[in-house]
């Protein structure tokens, strides 16, 4: 079977490279890129403690706040594809982290540094070291559309009381 390719750029030289952990796993999994010296842009929000150890650099997140993490890479995707950025579960179910857009996505003329918006949900502080996995990638093809504006669903064949919808169909 041929796979496409998926390249990977490192933007700061201590950043890894996202590896699949099984050979049936679906996604891949991100790291944390922390430094003594992070970007200071990320570091001014209130929602996110960064502790500037120089020896082992890490961010606290505290309940109820979210923090954006750096990878340090970027990625060229293919046209018709996104990198579709998913939760970690053993991170979710242990310690109530999510990503708070999650999926994020990832789009295919994006070519800035990938970063992760995580969101602690648990009771307790959460701490991310340099190098921790902290998310996964999840490759995802896009079909575009054409979008177009009308002015009665009937107009396309379609009956606007089809239903459906926020419950619709009961618990």
């Amino acid at each position: 079977m041929i796979h496409p390719i998926l390249a990977f750029k490192k933007l700061h030289p201590d950043a890894i490279i996202p590896q699949y952990q099984t050979r049936g796993s679906s996604g891949f999994d991100f790291h944390a890129l922390i430094t003594a010296e992070e970007d200071s842009e990320f570091c001014l929000f209130d929602f996110r403690l960064y502790d500037a150890d120089e020896i082992n650099p890490h961010i606290i997140i505290d309940s109820q706040k979210r923090a954006v993490i750096s990878t340090g890479l970027a990625a060229v995707i293919p046209d018709g594809w996104e990198i579709q950025i998913r939760p970690r579960s053993g991170l979710a179910a242990k310690y109530g982290i999510t990503i708070v857009n999650s999926p994020g996505t990832v789009d295919s003329d994006y070519l800035g540094e990938i970063k992760i918006v995580l969101l602690n949900t648990g009771e307790d502080k959460f701490t991310v070291k340099n190098g921790d996995r902290i998310a996964q990638g999840v490759m995802g093809e896009v079909q575009r559309f054409i979008l177009a504006e009308i002015e009665d669903f009937s107009e396309i064949g379609v009956s606007a009381d089809r239903g459906g919808g926020f419950g619709s169909t009961g618990l």
